[in-house]
């Protein structure tokens, strides 16, 4: 199984919006992200970087997070 850590940067700034991600949806500027406790984030934005071999994506967003669902 290959899970990653998801980074979102806007503007300057970088952080981690989800971890153990196991799929990420794309739909036009709209990714959705799920971990594998079935959590749930939506955000604004591109795929800038996709490293599989260190378990990282990060994404420029575009907005703030869209929605969080299911996430404790």
């Amino acid at each position: 199984m290959c899970l990653a850590t998801v980074y979102g940067k806007k503007k300057e700034s970088e952080s981690i919006l989800i971890k153990n991600a196991s799929r990420l949806d794309v739909e036009g500027n709209v990714i959705r992200i799920r971990d594998i406790m079935g959590g749930e984030i939506t955000v604004e934005g591109t795929i800038s970087m996709v490293d599989l071999a260190i378990s990282v994506v990060k994404i420029n967003c575009t907005e703030e997070y869209v929605s969080i669902a299911n996430l404790i």
